[in-house]
């Protein structure tokens, strides 16, 4: 298997998301899967979902990450880790923090073989926290998971949705979760007004930006690594910030300088992970999405192999070829290791190919294009 930053991602998604569950006790604002605290008779079987990781692991060696809805609420979840474990995939879960994330729970994932598990906090304080996630009560038992996989060592990753309820708050959420020490990744997610997440809840471009430059700020100074979810665009004001502060800059082309940056400071996933393109995302049901904040399905697994629909679904496909892309993203010099956000794309403009409506950045060709005009 090649390493990460030599996969082809027409052939071999980086990261594979199967939402086991859509039933959640929370009531987040942001919810893409609208979810609701009953479970579906439609979801996916124990024996199905063990076929589904089978054809996961053709791939090679995806990450796999078990998300809801609320994973927990699903009482086959740790043989279906342990199978997948066994597959030898390198195995994530991504729980709602609610009552039911107990120690012994916890316990289980690591005693399960889990490598990593994600936890969201949307706020360093009560009241922003828990009126984000609809429950009161939910900061503190997201404080006490967060202490708890520390006792058992499991590596964290703490996702965070950035909103106009939050944006103001990101650098007092970096600090509360430095002083744990086994948080390894802080995922920062750029809302997307799909399922119960609304437009007039995001921030501007502008303040894009600015939280941008925040978390640039912050992984100079962190322990932990920091990364944008659905926010491709991030990467662009890393590659300008990370060049500014280079000395030796001025000896490379832009594009010789984009490939060195980014490929050696963010090595997670090289050239930039998109939606359909290093990414995959299987729903409750068994159906197909290049992710789960774009909800156009390419096919089902129950009646075709995921590793099929992703890599010959038409959809799949066009999402793959930036040379499709239009707008400024079209034109612009850093959308191979950007792409902007499509599944934001199709949410406000209802074309999933047209330019991420949350970026500042005027590309050069885009305005000798419009000057010519």
């Amino acid at each position: 298997m090649k390493k990460d930053n030599q996969v082809d991602f027409s052939l071999t998604p980086f990261i594979v998301i199967w939402e086991v569950t859509q039933a959640c006790d929370l009531s987040c604002i942001h919810c893409r899967a609208k979810a609701r605290p009953w479970r579906d008779p439609r979801e996916l079987t124990t024996e199905e979902g063990y076929s589904l990781i089978d054809e996961v692991k053709k791939f090679g060696s995806p990450l796999l990450v078990f998300t809801g809805g609320d994973p927990v609420k699903r009482e086959d979840l740790y043989d279906l880790i342990r199978y997948s474990v066994s597959k030898g995939l390198r195995t994530t879960v991504s729980p709602s923090v609610t009552p039911l994330l107990t120690v012994e729970a916890i316990r289980k994932f690591k005693e399960s073989g889990i490598s990593r598990i994600a936890i969201s906090l949307d706020g360093s304080r009560p009241e922003i926290h828990d009126s984000f996630r609809g429950v009161k009560g939910s900061f503190g038992w997201t404080v006490k998971a967060i202490k708890d996989c520390v006792e058992e060592k499991i590596p964290i990753q703490i996702n965070t949705t950035v909103t106009k309820y939050n944006s103001e708050d990101l650098i007092n959420i970096a600090h509360l979760i430095k002083d744990f020490e086994n948080v390894v990744l802080w995922s920062i997610f750029s809302l997307v007004p799909t399922g119960r997440g609304k437009k007039e809840d995001g921030i501007s471009p502008e303040e894009y930006e600015a939280a941008f430059n925040k978390m640039y700020d912050l992984s100079k100074t962190m322990a932990y690594d920091i990364k944008s979810t659905e926010a491709p665009h991030y990467r662009r004001l890393f590659i300008q910030r990370t060049l500014a502060d280079s000395r030796n800059a001025k000896q490379y082309t832009t594009q010789d300088r984009i490939k060195v940056r980014w490929t050696d400071t963010i090595g997670r996933a090289s050239r930039g992970i998109n939606d359909g393109n290093g990414f995959v995302f299987i729903s409750h049901t068994g159906k197909v999405f290049p992710s789960g904040f774009l909800p156009i399905s390419a096919g089902d697994v129950k009646q075709n192999s995921i590793v099929d629909i992703y890599r010959d679904s038409p959809l799949f496909k066009e999402l793959r070829d930036y040379t499709k892309l239009k707008g400024k993203c079209g034109v612009c010099e850093f959308r191979r290791v950007c792409g902007g956000s499509r599944a934001r794309a199709f949410a406000v403009t209802g074309d999933y190919m047209e330019s991420e409506p949350y970026c500042v950045y005027i590309p050069r060709n885009y305005k000798q294009t419009n000057s010519d005009g």
